[in-house]
């Protein structure tokens, strides 16, 4: 598929952090039903939690989702993903939203793929950095693009329907203590294992470089 051929949206979608997570799935949709063609979509998010559904689920979800906006941090539930994530400036997102005749075709070898570019990217930066699930990471996932092998620096998910998939990635660029906070909050609440010390972000790893590059 020619680049020539992909949308390219860039910036937030509106002021609101459930706008954010609104438009990925909004966007799916179209592109299935052949409504749009393929899609690629890069934004700074608002400070924001967004929890995964299963989370949603759980007795402790309302007084995590409380106790995120105590902290500055607005709660949603997002469409692709598993647990609980916290997001700000300091991170960048990018959606790919395709087109395919079979959405179960290929899911795996996404994951492999992107995982292998970022990691890739990040080497070239000067990063040690590597593919896998770290142990006691949050939201985790085999996936991960992590640093050193101890802390996670990159995480994804997709969300697949009939004709079309979106594939959401999240890379914490600047110092994220708050987050970091927040989601120890949060993770103690809906009673799931968490290490905080398994938080980085891209600039701890790179001192210096910027969300431009």
């Amino acid at each position: 598929m020619a680049i020539n051929d992909v949308e390219l949206l860039e910036g937030r979608a509106g002021g609101e952090p459930a706008l954010e997570v609104a438009l990925p799935p909004a966007l799916l949709t179209m592109v299935s039903h052949g409504q749009r063609g393929p899609v690629l979509r890069h934004y700074r998010p608002p400070a924001m939690v967004a929890f995964g559904r299963r989370d949603a689920l759980l007795p402790g979800f309302r007084r995590a989702a409380a106790i995120a906006v105590r902290l500055g941090f607005t709660p949603v539930i997002r469409s692709a993903g598993g647990r609980a994530a916290a997001f700000d400036e300091g991170c960048i997102v990018f959606d790919e939203i395709m087109p395919t005749t079979d959405s179960t075709i290929g899911i795996r070898a996404r994951f492999e793929d992107e995982a292998n570019r970022l990691t890739q990217a990040l080497r070239r930066l000067g990063a040690d950095a590597r593919v896998g699930e770290v142990a006691g990471e949050y939201c985790p996932g085999e996936f991960t693009v992590n640093a050193r092998g101890v802390t996670k620096l990159v995480g994804t998910a997709q969300r697949i329907v009939r004709g079309a998939w979106l594939f959401s990635t999240v890379v914490v660029v600047r110092p994220a203590n708050r987050l970091r906070d927040v989601l120890e909050r949060v993770y103690g609440e809906l009673e799931l294992d968490w290490d905080p010390r398994t938080f980085a972000w891209v600039t701890k790893e790179i001192p210096g470089v910027t969300i431009a590059e």
